[in-house]
């Protein structure tokens, strides 16, 4: 990427880095992070703990070696901060330009072109309106001559911040990503309020001990470059962190039916016991227990008796409804179908065709 490139200022944050930084994190992050938190692999905690590691690490790098590849902004270059009176830096310009000349350096090859480079710098720092420019929208605002128009920022914005929306809930939908999707879309908002706040703030947005050498373009572009990896691992550990209640009940409900059904089988064994025993005239209580036996009650002081058959017979009817309750509940706990595929790879072309359209 060529010096202060990239993707434009603000709104206009979409270019092909974040593209491919897209497809990165979503084909190659989130299946590293996934292996990570696989169940079992490691202890929950130290799971989490190694996943979030693992996402600062990457990201981290990956902004890095990004930021490295860009160069150092025109702060950097003179070695002063946002708030340098145009006194300070033309005493940090000559300073540098007598180490930078040409004809001080006639072994550098380079040396011209970083002379050009501080000259270049020095030039747009010191014209206050460029300067502005400059702090918004980075060096392509300067190559574009571009100028802060309200209506322009918040149509960008609006693009921006809805394709990444539509992005962020294509790729959470279902049960198990409802706590990504809730943490995917705090991140969204917070980010699309201090983007507000900084692209719309009158002079210096920032205290001055808060990265003195660094711009509201490099703020605002830093947060874009970052989001990926922040949707990614919140998709990640949310999935991690997910409990599926409907299937828990579901267990629940198919152990109680199978014990209900062994309890079934053991009563219809005690029964058939009970009724060998009636048959034999068993219980000596010669053939007139029997009788009352098998006659099912008997009267005892005006009310009726169970018999040990009929109290059986009762519990068995009891269970039997109570199992066919537990199979409808079970039958009207479906699992939940997975999400077709289609959805993903539509948002992943319209993805595609939206950077190409909007960035050409």
């Amino acid at each position: 990427m060529s010096d202060e490139g990239g993707n434009n200022g603000g709104a206009g944050g979409d270019d092909l880095s974040g593209l491919s930084g897209f497809f990165f994190y979503v084909f190659i992050v989130h299946p590293a992070t996934a292996w990570i938190l696989r169940p079992g692999r490691f202890e929950r905690k130290k799971s989490i703990l190694y996943a979030i590691g693992f996402l600062a690490l990457l990201a981290a790098v990956k902004t890095g070696m990004e930021m490295q590849a860009k160069g150092p902004n025109h702060y950097h270059l003179l070695n002063v901060n946002r708030n340098s009176s145009p006194l300070d830096i033309k005493r940090a310009y000559k300073k540098l330009s007598l180490q930078l000349h040409p004809d001080k350096n006639p072994n550098d090859p380079n040396a011209s072109a970083k002379f050009d480079r501080v000259k270049k710098a020095y030039d747009v720092l010191m014209d206050m309106e460029f300067r502005e420019v400059y702090n918004k929208f980075g060096q392509e605002g300067i190559n574009s001559n571009k100028r802060f128009d309200e209506t322009q920022f918040f149509i960008q914005l609006g693009v921006f911040y809805v394709t990444w929306g539509i992005m962020a809930y294509v790729l959470t939908l279902g049960n198990r990503s409802g706590l990504a999707r809730q943490w995917t879309f705090t991140g969204l908002i917070v980010m699309l309020v201090l983007e507000i706040t900084i692209m719309t703030s009158q002079g210096n947005p920032f205290p001055s001990w808060f990265l003195p050498q660094n711009t509201e373009y490099e703020a605002v572009w830093l947060m874009h470059t970052l989001f990926p990896a922040f949707m990614n691992g919140c998709r990640s550990i949310g999935g991690y962190l997910y409990v599926d209640l409907e299937a828990q009940t579901r267990q629940l409900l198919v152990a109680l039916q199978e014990q209900n059904k062994d309890i079934l089988l053991v009563l219809r064994d005690v029964q058939i016991g009970v009724q060998n025993i009636q048959a034999n005239g068993g219980g000596g209580g010669g053939g007139g227990g029997g009788r009352l036996a098998t006659a099912g009650a008997a009267p005892v002081g005006g009310m009726m008796r169970a018999t040990p058959t009929g109290k059986i017979r009762e519990l068995q009817d009891r269970l039997h409804a109570s199992n066919s309750t537990v199979q409808q509940a079970v039958t009207q706990l479906k699992p939940e179908k997975s999400n077709s595929n289609f959805g993903f790879y539509a948002m992943i072309l319209g993805y595609v065709a939206f950077s190409y359209i909007f960035n050409s």
